[in-house]
């Protein structure tokens, strides 16, 4: 069956493309509008898809509607009546640190006649930096370059950067008496939407006491007066049973499970069986990829636990210790690399791409990778695990062009990753 695929790679683009259309916020924000208020209808929003999510909540809303969101640059789009904001991601900037105090001066004095609609994906937590008094952007900026560094799953990392901040969980819709709605994008494994860009309008049960314990774990060298903050009560999140929050509602209008499945079924549509092993994987990058190739290996060689030609679909977001400084790429493209030294010289063929377009802080949404990558890497005079070992995936796959790249796709479900075996 393998000549129904003359082309693993446009095989590939196009489960991709099905999944990030699934992700389209606008059937989502079509099923969950909420009823007009009495009084006015204000946006706010964070995110990688947050300008595409205000575009999508425009064309849908029959009534007036004004506010602002703050998205990655080069992320914006044209909108009518929602200003948008860019800024600096994964690491805040003075933008983000505008944007956010923007955001609470746009909500702080509405009254309970007035509806806040929050839209909300991944990405929003480096995108509105507000540290606690006694801190600064710059220990901010500090802070989520330690977290992306650490190897420490989102979730974990989203505990901390809540904790330290005065617009995270819940703290944003906590400053205003209006209802609020909040649409969310889920880029996160198991879709807790308290976690999705650490839960500016969402509030969850994590504790201070839990960030002072993952900054142990993972070694973390905070600023004194970080840890002096997290010591006091000031830190002290808001609960979900807080009745500030009675009113309000979230719905998750996008998730990595709906996409996964989209692609699936284009899969077998075109004769080829798929398997979508999870949706919320986390790890380390590396380790993940080698659990999916040896997999992939026993698919090829002995036709188990299911015959080829076939591919295995994944998402979630994985994670990456760097090891070493200035090299380049994200998690999706150090995948891509672990798992091409991992079934070299197999019939198998592979994309790994995060769904908003962009791997780790490079222009690529991820790379493929195949039973060939290895030997085209050291026809190009590179190492392929010593590249691994330096972190630098984009500049290796760069090298061979096989870099993916697809510019803003408007949404964020996570990674992506399909292994086609023939």
């Amino acid at each position: 069956m393998t000549h129904s695929i003359p082309s693993p790679r446009k095989f590939l683009t196009s489960l991709f493309n099905a999944a990030v259309k699934a992700a389209d916020p606008l059937t989502g924000i079509a099923a969950h509008l909420p009823e007009r208020p009495q009084g006015k209808t204000i946006v706010i929003g964070a995110g990688k898809g947050a300008a595409q999510m205000a575009r999508a909540l425009e064309s849908l809303w029959d009534g007036p509607l004004e506010g602002v969101v703050v998205t990655r640059y080069g992320y914006g789009c044209e909108t009518e009546h929602v200003e948008i904001i860019e800024a600096s991601h994964p690491v805040p900037d003075a933008a983000g640190l505008a944007a956010s105090k923007r955001l609470v001066e746009t909500v702080k004095d509405l009254s309970a006649d007035d509806l806040v609609i929050a839209l909300v994906c991944g990405g929003g937590s480096a995108l509105l930096p507000s540290p606690p008094e006694g801190l600064t952007l710059e220990d901010e900026i500090a802070l989520n370059e330690m977290l992306l560094a650490s190897g420490a799953p989102i979730s974990a990392m989203n505990v901390v950067r809540k904790h330290l901040s005065t617009i995270k969980g819940g703290r944003l819709a906590a400053a205003t008496k209006a209802r609020v709605v909040s649409l969310i994008v889920s880029d996160i494994p198991g879709d807790n939407p308290a976690h999705v860009a650490s839960g500016p309008t969402v509030p969850d049960r994590s504790t201070r006491h839990e960030a002072l314990e993952i900054i142990a774990q993972y070694g973390l060298e905070l600023p004194q007066a970080a840890i002096d903050h997290l010591n006091s009560a000031a830190a002290d999140a808001p609960l979900p049973g807080d009745p500030t929050f009675a009113r309000n509602t979230h719905h998750i209008i996008a998730s990595a499970g709906v996409s996964l499945e989209a692609a699936a079924a284009l899969a077998r549509a075109s004769g080829i069986e798929a398997a979508i092993l999870s949706d919320a994987i986390e790890g380390e990058s590396r380790d993940v990829a080698l659990v999916h190739a040896a997999i992939a290996k026993e698919v090829s060689g002995r036709n188990r636990p299911f015959a080829k030609p076939a591919v295995i679909l994944s998402g979630g977001e994985t994670t990456v210790t760097l090891r070493s400084k200035g090299g380049k790429g994200g998690r999706n493209g150090e995948f891509a690399l672990a798992a091409a030294l991992a079934f070299d010289g197999y019939d198998i063929h592979l994309l790994a791409a995060d769904t908003d377009g962009i791997d780790g802080s490079e222009n690529n949404a991820g790379a493929f990778a195949d039973g060939s990558t290895v030997k085209r890497l050291r026809a190009a005079g590179l190492d392929p695990r010593r590249i691994l070992d330096a972190n630098d995936s984009y500049s290796g796959f760069k090298a061979i062009g096989d870099l993916f790249e697809t510019g803003p796709t408007g949404t964020n479900v996570n990674d992506f990753r399909a292994t086609l075996i023939l």
